[in-house]
């Protein structure tokens, strides 16, 4: 959780798609680019269980990554 957004789209590029998905979508603005990860999640409010969840889809979907 304490990846910065940038570190983790400059890694995953494809991690994009799955940030907007979960309502991550300030992106193009850059000002999300400049935190991190947590940061993200707690402006949008995520519980606990939501955050878990968040991280497992990102896990999951950077493992198929190229």
């Amino acid at each position: 959780m304490d990846i910065s957004i940038e570190e983790l789209i400059r890694e995953y590029p494809g991690s994009v798609r799955m940030l907007m998905q979960w309502g991550i979508k300030c992106l193009a603005c850059g000002e999300a680019i400049w935190g991190t990860l947590a940061a993200a999640a707690a402006e949008k409010a995520f519980s606990d269980g939501q955050i878990d969840e968040l991280v497992d889809d990102l896990n999951k979907s950077c493992a198929t990554m190229p």
